[in-house]
C-alpha cells in the first residue's frame, strides 16, 4: 500500500502557524504589490478569492486587495519540510519525495509494526499536527497514481483510502482531467468524443485512444484502469533526482522562469548532498502552453552536487537549448542523472581548490538553514534583482 502525504497550502500554512494574527485572514505569500512577479503560494482563505501559485502578483492583487503579502521564506520551509520528513521515515524507510510539501511512502512492509495503511495514515497526519503544527491530507491506495488523486479529494485535512477491491468505483465518476497528462488541449478532444469521466474513457478501446493520442493512448488506458506499475523510489536509489513545477497559468517571462529554474535547482542540489550523492548529467524539462514536452540535457565531466555548477548548466540550457515557440510555458523542471554514490571525486587541475571550497561552502549552508531555518543565508549571483524575481515551487 502506498500513502501520498501532501501537506495543504504549505508555504501560506507555514506563516500562519509561526504568526497566528493571521489565522483566518488572506495570506499570499511572494510577489510584491505594484512589481513583476508570480504568487509562490495562497492560503485557502485568499483562495476563495480566485488567487492561486503562479498567478501574477497583479492579478493576485486585484482578485484580493485586502491580502496580506509577505516574502518567500524558502529556507524556512525547508527545514519545516525535513522535520516532516523525518516523521515519515519513522513509519517506512521507502519515501520518495516530490517536492518540499509532499511524498509518497511505501508502508506495505511497515504494517506488521504499526497497524493498517489507513492507520499509519493518521499516525502520521496527528504527528504533522502535534509536532509541526499543520495540516497534512493523505491518499491510501494501491498505487502511486490513485494515492496522488486520493489525497487532493478533500483538502484541507483530508484522509482518503482507496481500497483494492473499489478501483472502478472510485474512479469511474472523476472527470476525465483527473488523470495524469490530460490537460486543457486533451481534455477537448476526450469532450469531442463525449467523454468527461474516467468511467466513459474507460469504455473506449486502447486502439481508439492509441489512433486519438499515440503512445500515450495506452497509458490513458491504463490509468483510467488504475493501473500504475511504478514503485515508491527513495533518493539514495533512484536513478535520477528532479523536480518540475506546473505553472496554474502559463510563464513567458524569461527572469521570472530562470527563478523558478534556480528555485528547483536549489531543491535538487540539497537532495543530492543530503544522500551524499552526485549527478553527472543536467536535465531541464519544458511543456509549452499547447502542451509540447522537450527535455534537453548536458553532460559534465564529473558528477557533482555543486549548486552553482548544475545552475549554470541549467541555466544555460533554458536560455540555449529551448526555442522561442516554447513560450510560455505550461511546466518548468530540472533534474540530475546518471547518479554517483561513491563518495569520490576526480580532482581537476586548476579548479580543484574552488570546486572543494564550493562543495564545502554548500554543506555549511546546508547545516545552518537546517538548524536556524529562515533566510539565514541567501543566493544572490543569479539576477540582478534576485529578492523580487525569486518565486518558489509549491
Amino acid at each position: 500500500m502506498i500513502l501520498h502525504v501532501d501537506m495543504d497550502a504549505f508555504y501560506a500554512s507555514v506563516e500562519e502557524r509561526d504568526r497566528p494574527e493571521l489565522k483566518g485572514k488572506p495570506v499570499i505569500v511572494g510577489g510584491t504589490p505594484g512589481q513583476r512577479g508570480v504568487v509562490a503560494a495562497a492560503n485557502y482563505a485568499a483562495r476563495k478569492f480566485g488567487v492561486h501559485s503562479a498567478m501574477p502578483s497583479s492579478t493576485a492583487y486585484r482578485l484580493c486587495p485586502q491580502a496580506i503579502v509577505l516574502p518567500c521564506r524558502m529556507d524556512h520551509y525547508a527545514q519545516v519540510s525535513h522535520q516532516i520528513r523525518d516523521i515519515f521515515h519513522r513509519f517506512t524507510p521507502l519515501v520518495e519525495p516530490l517536492s518540499l510539501d509532499e511524498a509518497f511512502l511505501d508502508v506495505t512492509g511497515s504494517e506488521g509494526l504499526f497497524g493498517s495503511s489507513e492507520s499509519i495514515g493518521r499516525q502520521i497526519k496527528d504527528a504533522i499536527r502535534h509536532e509541526a503544527d499543520l495540516i497534512a491530507s493523505v491518499g491510501v491506495a494501491p498505487n502511486k497514481f490513485l494515492a496522488k488523486i486520493a489525497s487532493d479529494l478533500q483538502k484541507p485535512d483530508g484522509m482518503v483510502v482507496v481500497d483494492s477491491s473499489q478501483i472502478q468505483e472510485f474512479l469511474d465518476p472523476l472527470p476525465v482531467e483527473r488523470l495524469w497528462g490530460v490537460g486543457r488541449q486533451t481534455s477537448k478532444i476526450f469532450h469531442g468524443l463525449g467523454v468527461r469521466s474516467i468511467g466513459q474513457l474507460r469504455q473506449l478501446s486502447p486502439m481508439v485512444l492509441k489512433n486519438q493520442f499515440g503512445s500515450s493512448g495506452e497509458h490513458l488506458w491504463e490509468l483510467a484502469h488504475g493501473i500504475d506499475r511504478r514503485p515508491v523510489v527513495p533518493d539514495r536509489e533512484a536513478k535520477s533526482i528532479s523536480h518540475e513545477t506546473t505553472f496554474a497559468i502559463d510563464l513567458d517571462d524569461q527572469e521570472t522562469l530562470r527563478a523558478w529554474l534556480l528555485a528547483l535547482t536549489e531543491q535538487v542540489a540539497r537532495r543530492l548532498r543530503r544522500h551524499d550523492l552526485r549527478g553527472r548529467t543536467v536535465e531541464i524539462k519544458v511543456r509549452s502552453a499547447d502542451f509540447r514536452t522537450i527535455t534537453r540535457s548536458r553532460k559534465l565531466p564529473q558528477p557533482t552536487s555543486n549548486t552553482n555548477e548544475l545552475w549554470e548548466v541549467a541555466n544555460e540550457l533554458l536560455n540555449t537549448r529551448v526555442p522561442g515557440d516554447y513560450l510560455p510555458m505550461r511546466l518548468l523542471g530540472m533534474g540530475v542523472s546518471d547518479i554517483d554514490r561513491t563518495g569520490v571525486t576526480q580532482g581537476l587541475l586548476f579548479d580543484e581548490e574552488d570546486r572543494g571550497k564550493q562543495e564545502r561552502l554548500d554543506k555549511v549552508g546546508d547545516r545552518l538553514r537546517e538548524q536556524f531555518g529562515t533566510q539565514a543565508l541567501f543566493r544572490g549571483s543569479a539576477f540582478k534583482h534576485d529578492a523580487r524575481h525569486r518565486p518558489r515551487p509549491t
